[in-house]
């Protein structure tokens, strides 16, 4: 077909431009071809056994992880307690509809909850006729929730809140787009005087008939009268597990098959104040009873639905043992002398009693109240977060120490101290470690525990990220960097016994801190980089590590690891060998593998690759794709076969194994003897 001329030169200028634009990318997957060797000794005899918890995830109330996010809530302030205990006081963010003409709203202290007094007073000045007559719709209060909720159509909402008045009530409450034109589901509540003369629960299910993903709760009436409100709620009926998070995020946090979740933060734990500390013992029992309290390091309230309570049970309901960050008696400005440490150390226990505890017991009683009888699987207690140098922790530390393994033995206490200051003075079963730096240095601390001693405390390194300019707001680069530190940690699983990454959660209308693993708003969300490069090493916890070493000239870029392991799903063996090359050469890699006691099957294997056009790519609303995992079957499994490494890439191959040979059985038997 011809193509007329200037149609021609339109496209061929086109086409220098796209030359142009790509010129970086180009240069990048074109540079002469580097050629290594790995080999991996895969026999039985030089295996060693990753701890069964090896990795695992790290909550942090940051960002509105919780609060606007994996909570499922869907209403903010609930309380009307934000503003603080003087009244009237700031109810942000709810908003009234109508204006002072025909409606007053204030706070006051008139809660029938004693431990959060605050309530609100509406007064309606207008009526349905008469001389001030209300406009079309009525008037009233709206929630705007966290940033808008997100409505979806057919789907069925919660709808809970306590009422008070002496006047008849005739009150609407809807779901509405954020203007208040568009009715999603509505609800009307007619009463006479005297059925809400004292403070009344009312609960009923709102269906929305439409879509809309910036969404408002209104309260509104036409009738004059004084009303007052208090814990005001709004959950999906669908949430994950029926526990009340947010069921796409969980299930995020599902598909990494995490064997370990920390909770609930570092310097949320403490607080810039102990005043606004995380206390366990007021973010348990029913919602609508706990006080809430100011995250003053992150700048927001959170109600406490997302309490000690639900921690563990989100770490029971994804497959994963709990690690509580505790309280120590400090917070970052603040630290209680150990003469008077004992009220705090006597809390702590109680926490453990209210986790572990029979039913009988004082803490015990009140879990299995909340529906929850039998104990959670507890065995891990953080003692603090990176207080080591403030002047009371050690002393504080080994009031702590003692008092928790008087009453639970088993459990292991994770110090803030590093290795070099434990001794049997300063007991410790674990020390955590904190590696927050740049991608190239990350890259190099693939080798941070290869001299660590053998034998005594092991380490949780429970926070590691990328930093800095070429983190971004979650890079490639990044996340190639932080694969390299985990392979160095898989390989050195002798002396570390955990590791997670930090932040988890950031909603992108609060970004406290970049990057994050998955970001999201009230109704999308996507995994960064590093969210798809974890899922490399979701397989490796309790896996076998075999020996692997690579030879290679004039080139540093590349580290490896190799494990066996088993897919609990259908009983699959798998090799998986891991390969990082962070360099910008492509690699021809020749894999040797011997001492397998399994064949290598002919079909059945997968190599799986994350790499991108660009070393700054992110994912994004509008690209969640951009930068993920791709899979291919591999057609030469064999013991010895070659692989093309993208430059800038990580690569895996999972080579499945003849289950009618030997490792099975040994996985089997070291997995019964871990346990």
């Amino acid at each position: 077909m011809e193509v007329p001329r200037g149609s021609l030169d339109g496209i061929l200028f086109r086409m220098l431009g796209l030359v142009c634009a790509l010129y970086p990318i180009f240069i990048f997957r074109s540079t002469a071809a580097q050629t290594a060797q790995l080999s991996v000794d895969a026999s039985p005899q030089n295996t060693q056994m990753i701890p069964e918890n090896m990795f695992g995830i790290f909550f942090e109330e940051i960002n509105h992880a919780g609060a606007g996010g994996l909570w499922a809530e869907l209403v903010n302030n609930r309380g009307f307690e934000a503003g603080g205990l003087n009244t009237p006081s700031n109810i942000d963010p709810w908003l009234i509809i109508g204006d002072e003409s025909n409606i007053i709203v204030a706070t006051d202290r008139s809660s029938c909850f004693p431990i959060n007094p605050i309530a609100l007073q509406m007064e309606v000045l207008c009526q349905s006729s008469g001389n001030n007559v209300c406009p079309p719709g009525g008037v009233g209060i709206y929630n705007p929730g966290f940033w808008g909720m997100n409505i979806e159509e057919t789907k069925v909402y919660k709808f809970s809140m306590y009422i008070r008045s002496s006047d008849p009530v005739d009150l609407t409450v809807s779901l509405a787009s954020s203007d208040g034109l568009q009715n999603l589901a509505a609800h009307t509540i007619i009463a006479d005087s005297e059925d809400f003369q004292e403070w009344t629960k009312v609960e009923f299910d709102l269906q929305s008939s439409e879509s809309n993903s910036n969404s408002r709760l209104q309260l509104t009436t036409s009738k004059s009268g004084i009303v007052w409100f208090d814990q005001v709620s709004l959950m999906p009926s669908d949430t994950y597990m029926g526990h009340g998070y947010r069921k796409d995020l969980a299930s995020m946090l599902a598909n990494l098959k995490p064997k370990f979740l920390k909770f609930p933060g570092g310097n949320y734990v403490m607080g810039n104040y102990l005043l606004n500390a995380f206390r366990w013992s007021e973010t348990v029992g029913p919602w609508e009873e706990r006080p809430g309290h100011f995250n003053d390091v992150w700048g927001y309230w959170t109600d406490d639905g997302l309490g000690l309570f639900e921690f563990l049970q989100l770490a029971e309901d994804i497959g994963a043992s709990p690690v509580w960050v505790v309280n120590d008696g400090a917070s970052r400005n603040e630290q209680i002398p150990s003469a008077t440490i004992a009220a705090f150390v006597k809390d702590v226990v109680d926490g453990i009693e209210f986790a572990r505890g029979d039913p009988g017991t004082s803490w015990g009683s009140v879990r299995a109240a909340m529906g929850h009888p039998e104990p959670f699987q507890l065995n891990y207690i953080s003692m603090g977060n990176q207080e080591c140098s403030m002047h009371y922790y050690k002393e504080n530390y080994r009031k702590f120490y003692s008092a928790i393994k008087a009453s639970y033995p088993d459990i292991k206490i994770i110090s803030s101290c590093d290795r070099s200051t434990i001794s049997p003075i300063d007991p410790a079963d674990l020390y955590d470690v904190h590696v927050y730096t740049s991608s190239g240095d990350m890259f190099s601390k693939s080798r941070m525990f290869d001299s660590t001693p053998r034998g005594g405390p092991k380490a949780i390194v429970s926070e590691y990220a990328v930093t800095g300019n070429d983190a971004g707001r979650g890079t490639l680069v990044a996340a190639l960097a932080e694969a390299a530190f985990l392979i160095g940690l898989e390989r050195n699983s002798d002396v570390v016994e955990m590791a997670s990454c930090a932040p988890l959660f950031v909603n992108d209308n609060d970004r406290r801190w970049s990057p994050d693993a998955i970001v999201f708003n009230s109704w999308q969300h996507y995994g960064c980089p590093n969210y798809w490069m974890l899922h490399f090493f979701k397989d490796s916890s309790g896996a076998a590590l075999h020996p692997s070493t690579i030879q290679v000239s004039n080139y540093n870029q590349l580290v490896a690891s190799s494990i066996t392991w088993q897919n609990s799903k259908d009983g699959n063996t798998y090799l998986k060998i891991k390969v990082l090359n962070f360099g910008d050469k492509a690699v021809d890699i020749g894999i040797s593998i011997t001492g397998l006691e399994n064949d290598i099957q002919t079909f059945g294997s997968i190599k799986t690759v994350l790499t991108s056009g660009s070393l700054r790519d992110e994912n994004s609303f509008q690209q969640p794709d951009k930068v993920v995992p791709v899979e291919s079957p591999i057609t030469n499994a064999r013991e010895q076969m070659s692989l093309v490494l993208d430059p800038y890439s990580l690569t895996s191959v999972d080579l499945l194994l003849d289950p009618s040979t030997k490792m099975r059985s040994f996985l089997d038997s070291n997995l019964h003897s871990s346990m």
